[in-house]
């Protein structure tokens, strides 16, 4: 059984933006400096640091500070639990239509 969890929520929610998804890419590739971070979108420095606020307020990353640099890594633990969630359903659709399927080449309509 899937468990519903608010949790969920907020990962999908952080996930909903497209800067933020790139930011998980980047940071899947390892540690990075919020500049770094910061470097391939069209926008100012607090405008990534406000997305980046949102993914660790959703547990999506860890932020730490070395020296004056502050870095970013992901915590891919919320990820797997919506991959988890997503794999439950997307279990039920594939039994569903493989349902369908059989039922309509049987049908001698």
């Amino acid at each position: 059984m899937v468990y519903y969890s608010v949790t969920l929520d907020t990962t999908f929610s952080a996930l909903s933006d497209p800067t933020r998804r790139a930011i998980v890419s980047q940071l899947a590739a390892g540690e990075a400096s919020i500049t770094a971070l910061a470097s391939p979108f069209n926008m100012s420095l607090p405008a990534v640091t406000k997305h980046i606020r949102v993914l660790e307020q959703a547990g999506l990353l860890t932020r730490k500070k070395k020296g004056r640099v502050q870095y970013c890594r992901l915590n891919a633990e919320p990820l797997r639990d919506a991959a988890q969630w997503l794999a439950f359903y997307q279990q039920f659709w594939d039994a569903k239509l493989d349902a369908l399927a059989n039922f309509l080449e049987e049908d001698p309509k």
